[in-house]
């Protein structure tokens, strides 16, 4: 069984984009492997990095630490609990691994009052619209075939031109789910503000937590993200979307469970076929 820990470390990548070249020199000190064995206190780093002690302070805030004292006990505090990374060159061990750490990145970022609010969301909502395009489409994909086997009247729109259009159908009644795990899809950031104009309810899932993203929506939820997983490694970058949906999903079920698990079970009825 994953043994999940809260970590700073997804908190540190979904903010990288925002810092400044000095905080991004923090930022990278502390994403390093072997910087939990180093002396830590603001002094030391400060004079490390030579970066000034309000640049530390600055840095800790941004991670939505109050300051720099808290963020390396918070720190500290994972990395005393945590064996050090072994490599193995087992194929099967180093995918688990990736899989493990992208999960445990998920658990520090979850912000459970959030996922009530989006169950609520998807509750109230008349129509679901789920925004994707390449790998990101397929999980739109995978959301629609989830959520229709609850009643729910919800379409995956995963070309560029069919989200554009789409523009037209929406109103307060719906919701839009854009998905963009780099958060630099601009048809799918053009997109989440058209809907927000149009007056529906809109959720983003992205690994960046940049300001002008929170301003086009409703609620910004975080993924985890894994360095250079788009450019070869051996696992989806999707995996962290899937994880975040079926909490989603579950949260949709729980408030009309017995009503959701009717539904259900009544589709997979009308799916069987009769040899």
């Amino acid at each position: 069984m994953v043994s999940l820990e809260k970590n700073v470390v997804p908190m540190i990548e979904a903010v990288y984009s925002d810092f400044t070249h000095i905080e991004r020199k923090i930022a990278d000190y502390f994403l390093a492997e072997a910087v939990a064995e180093d002396d830590l206190s603001a002094k030391t780093v400060s004079e490390k990095l030579y970066v000034s002690l309000p640049s530390l302070t600055r840095f800790a805030q941004k991670c939505g630490f109050t300051g720099y004292r808290q963020f390396v006990y918070a720190f500290q505090e994972v990395s005393s609990t945590t064996d050090s990374p072994h490599v193995n060159r087992d194929l099967t061990k180093h995918v688990l691994s990736d899989y493990g750490e992208l999960l445990n990145k998920t658990y520090s970022l979850i912000d459970e009052e959030q996922f009530v609010r989006v169950g609520h969301l998807l509750n109230n909502a008349k129509r679901v619209y789920i925004y994707g395009q390449g790998s990101s489409g397929l999980v739109a994909r995978e959301i629609e075939f989830r959520f229709m086997r609850l009643g729910m009247a919800c379409k995956a729109v995963t070309d560029d031109h069919m989200i554009r259009m789409n523009r037209v159908t929406l109103n307060e009644e719906c919701l839009v789910i854009g998905i963009s795990v780099s958060g630099e899809s601009m048809s799918i950031i053009n997109a989440v503000r058209d809907a927000r104009e149009a007056g529906a309810s809109m959720v983003l899932l992205t690994s960046k937590n940049r300001q002008e993203l929170r301003d086009n929506c409703d609620e910004l939820v975080l993924v985890a993200i894994k360095k250079n997983l788009a450019q070869g490694t051996m696992i989806s970058p999707q995996f962290p979307v899937l994880v975040v949906i079926d909490i989603f999903y579950a949260y949709y079920i729980d408030l009309d469970r017995d009503a959701r698990h009717k539904l259900f079970t009544n589709t997979l009825s009308a799916l069987q076929v009769t040899e």
